[in-house]
């Protein structure tokens, strides 16, 4: 599978991971965690190694420093590749780092979450979070390759497992009913469900569809793919990124900006039920459970990098299988909205 950017394309492969480590350049520079390193580190035990601590608090200017410290330490030259081998936290940050280094070296993705074979591996979105938000700091650097090795969901936990399911879900809602219902139809969906790399392609051929429209994001188009995003990562931020997972907080945003749409007219009434019983079936949040600051959250959404106009921006669904960004949307309805969940 290819994906087509403005500087030429890079292709999508499903390999193992010991392919997927062969196809590696020699002399890469591997940036990882402490707990992918200690599942995986032998396999890559020849190569350079930047390891760093496993969660968000990692996205972070200090530990984007460090690793642009230790590859100068290590030699690196223009000549040089990153590879991310890691979730979504690690591959935004080992994408900034090789956008940054001596302006720009190959950068490669094996990612090992779900979350992050599905989405933030392809698109080309790297960066790392301020203190006043996430994601404020970053490029666009598409890399040169993406290895998707399904063995490596085989070590996820089911809490990590619905973690990466809530973006599966997610495009279902946003852009394809066929997945939703397919979604829906199935028993349940863990690690080891046999239709899961099948669903995992489907995703990876709707993301790959959506960038290549919209590349910049400045069509409107790929901003879809942010459905539940202004909401979540208000959560996060609320959270200081911790005792909350990504897909946990799209979650519940996902929830709160459907509820929002109906409200404003924009989503057909009865689908915020339908999207709230999807995510509960897989076992993700629907509502957060701690009470919320609400003019902190809208403070942090005045952030969202969706945001263009006066008022708050969100993507919104029309129904299941469509959705589209709406601007100049109230904080006080927003607001009431917050309130009522």
């Amino acid at each position: 599978m290819k994906v087509a950017h403005s500087q030429g394309a890079y292709e999508i492969s499903f390999l193992g991971l010991s392919e997927a480590f062969a196809a590696v350049p020699d002399g890469s520079h591997i940036i990882t965690d402490e707990h992918v390193k200690a599942l995986y580190g032998h396999l890559f035990a020849g190569e350079k190694c930047i390891s760093v601590a496993a969660g968000e608090q990692s996205k972070s200017i200090s530990t984007f420093e460090s690793c642009l410290e230790a590859l100068a330490r290590a030699g690196a030259t223009r000549k040089s590749s990153v590879v991310g081998f890691g979730g979504g936290v690690i591959g935004d940050l080992a994408g900034f780092v090789a956008a940054s280094y001596m302006r720009g070296v190959a950068f490669i993705q094996i990612p090992t979450t779900l979350l992050a074979q599905v989405d933030s591996s392809v698109g080309g979105k790297v960066g790392i979070d301020l203190k006043a938000g996430k994601n404020l700091a970053g490029a666009f650097y598409p890399p040169k390759a993406v290895y998707v090795c399904a063995e490596v969901l085989q070590t996820l936990d089911q809490r990590q497992f619905n973690n990466g399911m809530a973006e599966v879900w997610k495009y279902g809602f946003i852009a394809d009913k066929d997945l939703f219902d397919r979604l829906t139809n199935g028993a349940s969906w863990h690690a080891r469900s046999t239709q899961l790399q099948e669903v995992v392609k489907l995703c990876l051929q709707i993301k790959a569809r959506i960038v290549e429209e919209d590349e910049f994001e400045e069509k409107g188009i790929r901003a879809s793919l942010n459905f539940g995003h202004t909401v979540g990562h208000a959560i996060e931020h609320l959270c200081g990124f911790k005792g909350i997972l990504h897909g946990e907080a799209i979650s519940v945003g996902m929830v709160a900006e459907a509820l929002l749409g109906e409200r404003l007219g924009i989503t057909e009434l009865g689908t915020r039920e339908k999207v709230a019983g999807s995510l509960a079936s897989q076992g993700l949040p629907t509502k957060w459970d701690q009470k919320w600051d609400v003019p902190k959250a809208v403070e942090a959404m005045m952030r969202d990098k969706k945001r263009i106009s006066d008022g708050l921006a969100f993507s919104l669904l029309t129904h299941i299988g469509e959705c589209k960004l709406i601007t100049g949307v109230s904080c006080e309805a927003v607001e009431q909205v917050l309130g009522s969940l």
